[in-house]
């Protein structure tokens, strides 16, 4: 046998023999010839040649997507009302008429100017003026501000519910300008109090009252500041600031929060002919209560007095008066009082109250009439060119002061 067929022979054993070991290997591991064939790791998987058959149930099937909400009808807005506030409040809210007698002298006639005027001529005549109040417990005591019934010979009281009383006066306070009335009727309604103490400057606040004879006027507006003095409308000031409409007749009306409480009476504006728009002031509720209370218990307040009568002199006035500097100078002093025994003069320059220094009248004011009876103040300045310091006691400030 040549090379050829003896290569031949040995390919061919060489095959059966390779394939009787392959038969010999699947009959022993079957599983063997149902694997794929090899591919690297990174190698993606190939692509099946045929589609799998189809099943009726799938694995995972895919999320299927939330159905569109069904379109809701439209609604308004709810309106922002404060009619419940309002509602509330108002009914206790009081229209004040005051009658005063006003005497006044007349032009000269010519009898007066024959005798040189030893006979002038005098005419009265009756003055009304419009307020508002607050009444603030079933007993008919109404709060406003002194102002509103100074120097009142009548007044009138008109209720929202149309009745119409005489009032009387229990009792007034000039140094904060409030005062309390007592009208005598059946089933009136009453305002709530609330707390000026916890205001923000923001705050949403109205304003009711009876501008111009207008009755029930509500206003609406924002607490502007707190806390405002030294603005010359009392002697204790610790005013609410707001921008809430306040017109002539609104005075001693209700300033109230929006559940309709109040926390303040109405006082001053400032008057539109400067130019301002949008300032008014009330006085916070905390001290209508104090006021109130010691008036229905006492019939006033009792406050500190000494007899001066304090006012600002600027630099240039103080030149011409031969004093030092400007400051708080006693322009006046009682007879008799307090401050007039213990040595206080005329024309004294005060610097300094119980150790503080008071740069304005009104500072030295309130320092005085806030302190009790009984005690005393020392006051320190100038007399002239010469320093002075006096210890004055304090009596309760007379009613008619």
């Amino acid at each position: 046998m040549n090379a050829v067929g003896r290569g031949l022979a040995f390919a061919g054993a060489s095959v059966v023999c390779g394939l009787a070991l392959a038969f010999v290997i699947v009959a022993w591991r079957p599983e063997l010839a149902r694997r794929g064939p090899a591919r690297p790791p990174d190698a993606p998987p190939a692509a099946a040649a045929t589609p799998p058959a189809a099943s009726t149930s799938v694995p995972n099937p895919p999320a299927a997507e939330p159905a569109a909400p069904a379109p809701r009808a439209y609604e308004p807005p709810a309106p922002d009302t404060y009619a419940d506030a309002v509602q509330r409040a108002a009914p206790a809210v009081v229209n004040i008429n005051t009658a005063r007698l006003i005497t006044e002298r007349v032009a000269p006639s010519g009898l007066d100017e024959l005798f040189g005027g030893f006979f002038p001529l005098y005419r009265r005549r009756v003055e009304n003026s419009l307020g508002s109040g607050v009444i603030v417990d079933s007993q008919g005591h109404i709060v406003t501000n002194h102002h509103v019934i100074a120097n009142a010979q009548e007044i009138s009281v008109s209720l929202a519910d149309g009745r119409t009383t005489r009032a009387t006066i229990v009792g007034r306070d000039p140094d904060t300008d409030l005062a309390v009335l007592q009208i005598k009727l059946k089933n009136l309604p009453t305002m709530p109090l609330g707390r000026s103490d916890q205001l923000k400057v923001g705050d949403v606040v109205l304003a009711i009252g009876d501008p111009l004879g207008l009755s029930q006027t509500v206003t609406h507006g924002i607490v502007s500041a707190t806390s405002r003095h030294e603005l010359g409308l009392a002697t204790l000031e610790d005013f609410i600031q707001t921008d809430a409409a306040i017109n002539f007749g609104n005075s001693g009306g209700a300033l109230i929060n929006t559940r309709g409480e109040l926390i303040g009476i109405n006082t001053a504006i400032v008057a539109k002919s400067l130019g301002v728009e949008g300032i008014g002031f009330a006085i916070p509720v905390n001290m209508v209560r104090g006021v109130f209370d010691e008036i229905v218990a006492h019939g006033r307040v009792v406050r500190g007095w000494i007899g001066i009568v304090p006012v600002d002199v600027g630099e240039e006035q103080a030149a011409q008066l031969g004093l030092a500097h400007g400051g708080v100078v006693l322009a006046r002093l009682y007879v008799p009082s307090p401050a007039l025994q213990a040595g206080l003069r005329e024309g004294d320059l005060v610097n300094e109250v119980d150790g503080v220094t008071v740069q304005r009248a009104q500072d030295v004011m309130a320092r005085i009439v806030s302190r009790r009876p009984g005690a005393t103040v020392t006051l320190r300045g100038l007399r002239g060119r010469e320093s002075f310091k006096v210890t004055v006691p304090i009596a309760e400030r007379p009613r008619d002061k």
